[in-house]
């Protein structure tokens, strides 16, 4: 899936446009006994061309209006309202000046085309590939940015092994464009440095915090906006639960198979706190939350590229409805089934970045340890943990 392009004219939807504008103009024209005048119209049609359509397409319309011009100059030399001699040399210039404009605008079509594939090159390399397998877990998924130049976006993942589990990010920079995914490799570099080192999952989320406010001040230096990223942080040990800490970001998706059958629902996060960058806003301090992992179950992490696509009619994609039936396939079939139907419903032409995450233990789940701190954090290392 990639951004849309505008669209361009085929030769054969050119042809029909020159025979079209020219027998629509040229009819009346002679049919009437006065004449209606409508002849140097034509002048304009290689300029219209020129928006659309290649260098050579706008050379074959300047050069079909002028040949059509001389013709009906021929065809009656008296003729002084619809085609004359300055008509026909105002046309040569007008048609070499819009051949001169679709040769720049095709010259800045393709500057823009690669300055936004390597916009979204940049983010592919930043980003680990998929499927990443840590002792704990299995992690697939799909990111596909959308390569418009004004409306890359920010969205970013990392799965980290540590001495306390694996830790899990999935953040949504608000706003597009390079200055989102400065933000966005701010946030990634902050988190690899902290997912290893700091015991306390609220730790690893207070570096984020402070990477976005720093990064903060120093775009404001050059006159950009703040700018505030949801998130998502979580860390799977040893035992039957996951830890999490919201940062304002959409909840993960529980799918699993129960007595009565699939089931689909959203984790019910009771503590969803602000986005990082506006941590001095809340008035309490972001708190870990536990929630179970069911063996075999899986999580389903996104952006609002997924939650938040419509159709062409506006429709929200329903992914809870989709979701139920992918409970007993693999991490990447669902994270494959529903891209191609993201791709269905969006006709091919996304309006944000989609980045999806699809996370089932690697190893069964082990008792549940106590946390000796009481502060909500993961427990001690388990053994081979590390």
């Amino acid at each position: 899936m990639r951004g849309h392009a505008p669209a361009r004219l085929g030769s054969r939807t050119l042809a029909a446009l020159l025979v079209f504008v020219t027998l629509l103009v040229v009819v009346p024209d002679y049919l009437t006994e006065r004449g209606l005048g409508l002849v140097p119209l034509l002048i304009f049609l290689p300029a219209f061309v020129a928006g659309r359509g290649t260098v050579r397409q706008t050379a074959v319309a300047a050069g079909w209006v002028v040949v059509v011009l001389v013709g009906l100059l021929l065809y009656d030399p008296f003729q002084t309202v619809s085609a004359n001699l300055s008509t026909v040399a105002f046309t040569a210039v007008l048609g070499g000046l819009s051949v001169a404009g679709a040769w720049q605008r095709s010259r800045r079509d393709e500057e823009i085309s690669r300055l936004r594939s390597a916009a979204a090159a940049l983010q592919r390399q930043i980003l680990r590939p998929l499927p990443l397998l840590t002792d704990r877990l299995l992690t697939d998924g799909v990111y596909e940015p959308v390569e418009e130049d004004s409306r890359v976006g920010g969205d970013i993942y990392e799965v980290m092994p540590s001495p306390y589990g694996t830790r899990v990010l999935i953040a949504d920079v608000q706003g597009k464009g390079l200055p989102a995914i400065g933000t966005a490799f701010a946030v990634l570099g902050a988190f690899r440095e902290a997912a290893g080192r700091e015991p306390e999952l609220t730790a690893v989320v207070e570096a984020l915090e402070s990477a976005v406010v720093r990064h903060n001040a120093f775009e404001a230096q050059t006159g950009e906006p703040e700018r505030f990223v949801t998130a998502l942080v979580l860390n799977a040990d040893g035992g039957r639960e996951v830890q999490v800490v919201d940062c304002g970001h959409i909840p993960p998706y529980l799918l699993h198979r129960e007595r009565t059958g699939p089931a689909v629902r959203p984790v019910p996060l009771r503590n969803s706190g602000v986005p990082l960058g506006l941590g001095s806003l809340a008035p309490e301090s972001r708190a870990v939350e536990r929630f179970p992992l069911p063996p075999g179950a899986m999580l389903l992490l996104c952006t609002d590229g997924v939650t938040e696509a419509r159709d062409s009619a506006g429709a929200f994609f329903p992914l809870e409805e989709r979701l139920a039936g992918w409970v007993d396939a693999s991490p990447r079939e669902v994270a494959a089934g529903l891209l191609d139907q993201l791709a269905v419903h969006t006709g091919g032409s996304p309006a944000d970045d989609i980045a999806l995450l699809v996370l089932r233990r690697s190893t069964p789940s082990a008792p549940e340890r106590e946390d000796p701190s009481g502060s909500g954090g993961p427990g001690p290392p388990a053994a081979g943990s590390r």
